[in-house]
């Protein structure tokens, strides 16, 4: 049971990791669609670019290997540039959060706290994902659209770097609001991990104190490994 609980954690993790990239990507044409890629990244960059918003979320991750399928839910604050907060609600409370510096993960059931260095985990502390900057995607993955005709586009990122056991991220956006409605990621063993957003809200200001946390008194402290 606790390693169907760390894969969870950690595939979050593996999830909004970041390293520092390369120039853009070059032209490609969507099949489906007369836009370019860097025209759909444009837009996005309009709708999201050195913005606050919140989400709820709901997760699934599958790690192949030992055939575990893990689901959660709950709610996400996301900073400019590289601050994020996950309260996870169900089936149990955690929460994972940076402000851009440090990274905590929080088990309250566990009375434990594992901390990080953000830089180390969420490329050099300049941006934690394309969630929480979305300014940098380009830097960092290598953008194609690819053939869909449903309402959203969907757009695969190929890291420009290796970064760690990440493959491929694949996005579903809305066509209509520009939403970012699904992440799906994808490591070399196959595993998968699928975050579909709902309610997503901006915010022109969002407090810092969301962003930063307070180790319980009594609670065991896990420096973990960059």
């Amino acid at each position: 049971m606790r390693t169907k609980k760390w894969f969870s954690i950690m595939a979050v993790i593996g999830l909004l990791c970041l390293s520092a990239g390369m120039p853009q990507a070059s032209e490609k044409k969507d099949p489906a669609d007369p836009k370019t890629v860097e025209a759909v990244i444009e837009k996005l960059n309009d709708h999201y670019g050195e913005k606050n918003f919140t989400a709820d979320f709901r997760q699934k991750s599958t790690l192949k290997a030992m055939d575990i399928t893990d689901t959660a839910e709950g709610r996400a604050w996301f900073k400019h540039p590289g601050k994020m907060r996950w309260q996870y609600e169900a089936p149990e409370t955690y929460l994972i959060v940076t402000d851009g510096q440090t990274l905590w993960i929080h088990r309250p059931a566990d009375r434990q706290v594992v901390v990080g260095d953000a830089a180390a985990h969420f490329g050099g502390g300049r941006g934690a994902s394309f969630l929480a900057d979305f300014t940098r995607i380009t830097d960092v993955f290598r953008a194609s659209l690819t053939e869909s005709d449903d309402p959203s586009w969907r757009i695969k990122l190929i890291p420009r770097k290796q970064q760690g056991d990440l493959e491929q991220i694949h996005m579903e956006v809305n066509r209509k609001s520009l939403e970012i409605e699904q992440v799906t990621t994808e490591n070399v063993y196959g595993d998968i991990t699928r975050i579909v957003f709902e309610n997503v809200a901006f915010h022109p200001e969002m407090p810092d104190r969301l962003f930063d946390f307070e180790i319980p008194a009594g609670a065991d402290v896990i420096q973990m490994e960059n």
